[in-house]
């Protein structure tokens, strides 16, 4: 899951000097620091401070939007049905979409 959108990262290029900004896999950005030869990752600390000043990016509203949608048609089906089996469904979905939204460090 994307945690970023690379306008932010781009954007804190930018403001930094930094350039040539490529994205190796998802989250990991590398660019060209100020007078390098060579690229070097965006520093995570770097990264911690523009998720804490934007937030969720689109892909992961998207997910919470679908993790709420599927937690409150698990508990209408749930109550209908009168079985338990689509709350245990929608609460292992939570589970996994939870740990995806950790943003991982290096």
């Amino acid at each position: 899951m994307r945690h970023f959108q690379d306008e932010w990262i781009q954007e804190w290029c930018e403001n930094n000097g930094w350039t040539d900004l490529f994205r190796e896999r998802y989250n990991f950005y590398w660019a060209f620091p100020p007078g390098a030869v060579m690229p070097e990752p965006i520093p995570q600390k770097a990264l911690r401070i523009i998720k804490t000043e934007k937030g969720l990016c689109s892909e992961e509203r998207t997910w919470l939007i679908l993790g709420v949608v599927a937690s409150i048609a698990a508990a209408i089906l749930t109550y209908f049905l009168a079985s338990p089996m689509p709350i245990v469904l929608a609460f292992a979905f939570d589970a996994i979409l939870v740990a995806q939204l950790e943003v991982e460090e290096i």
